[in-house]
């Protein structure tokens, strides 16, 4: 059959991907991770989880372009899409063994990006221009915050408590506030007082992301066991009421959570002093 030929196997396909990377790869070098000492160096990147990465990446460059053209609906939707690339990203890594310090610090720049500057240039474009100075000071409290957030939490790596974050980590962050522009941007909302709530709000988020208060990060939360049938209702309620309304389920989702920690933290330091008033009633009694 003269019209016929046979598939190329696949060291002629790993040939030919060689040949077409070999000159892209002399010019950018090649990522060598450091890893034991005993072990050899290991070269390359894991495809999977920074190729879910880069779609965060690309969803909070997409954000931060629909701001400055006006689109704040896309934007708004674009940071809440980044979210959920970032919370994959990890899932993935850590599911497929495929974990590196070179996907933990692209992970880091690339919520620095969607996560940080982002919803401030979000948020700014929308209405915190007609505060002026106080705008832009706003938002990059914001965006400043965020970054230091995220640097702590690499000097901390392997160090935190896996179960919880400390301070609000910065998806959550970028989610209540860009949900808020959604929101507006739904349900019409222009008061008056608008871009001082906005203003507000990024201020708080800032300081709530380089706080030491404790927010639970979820990671116990897991698919592989059985769990009582009211809690799949549960899910299946939620899921309704995001149908009926996602910007505002979404938004009052979000900052439940970021208010969740303060309210905990508060909750257990008068829990602690009850606590230690009624020790120090005990040993007075004691006493006497």
């Amino acid at each position: 059959m003269s019209g016929y030929s046979h598939p190329p196997d696949k060291d002629d396909l790993e040939r030919a991907a060689e040949q077409l990377e070999a000159p892209l790869a002399n010019l950018v070098g090649d990522y060598e991770e450091l890893e034991v000492r005993d072990k050899p160096q290991a070269k390359g990147i894991y495809l999977l989880p920074n190729l879910l990465t880069s779609a965060a990446l690309f969803c909070g460059f997409y954000a931060i372009i629909a701001s400055m053209q006006a689109d704040y609906y896309s934007g708004a939707v674009a940071i809440f899409v980044a979210m959920i690339f970032d919370g994959m990203d990890g899932r993935v890594a850590r599911f497929t063994n495929t974990s590196s310090a070179f996907g933990a610090q692209y992970d880091s720049l690339v919520d620095m990006v969607s996560f940080g500057i982002a919803p401030a240039l979000l948020t700014f474009n929308w209405t915190l221009t007609g505060l002026g100075k106080l705008g832009w000071v706003a938002a990059f409290i914001y965006a400043a915050c965020a970054a230091l957030r995220l640097a702590r939490f690499n000097s901390q790596l392997g160090m935190d408590d896996s179960r919880h974050f400390t301070g609000l980590a910065s998806p959550a962050a970028a989610v209540t506030a860009a949900g808020l522009v959604w929101m507006s941007q739904t349900h019409d909302w222009t008061w008056a007082a608008m871009d001082w709530v906005h203003a507000l709000l990024l201020t708080g988020l800032g300081f709530l992301m380089i706080s030491r208060i404790p927010y639970s990060s979820f990671k116990f939360v897991t698919f592989d066991h059985r769990v009582p049938f009211v809690r799949m209702l549960l899910v299946v309620g939620l899921f309704g009421l995001i149908a009926l309304d996602p910007p505002i389920a979404i938004w009052t989702l979000s900052l439940g959570y970021a208010l969740s920690g303060p309210l905990l933290y508060l909750r257990r330091a008068k829990g602690g002093r009850e606590e230690k008033n009624e020790t120090k009633q005990n040993d007075q009694a004691d006493f006497h």
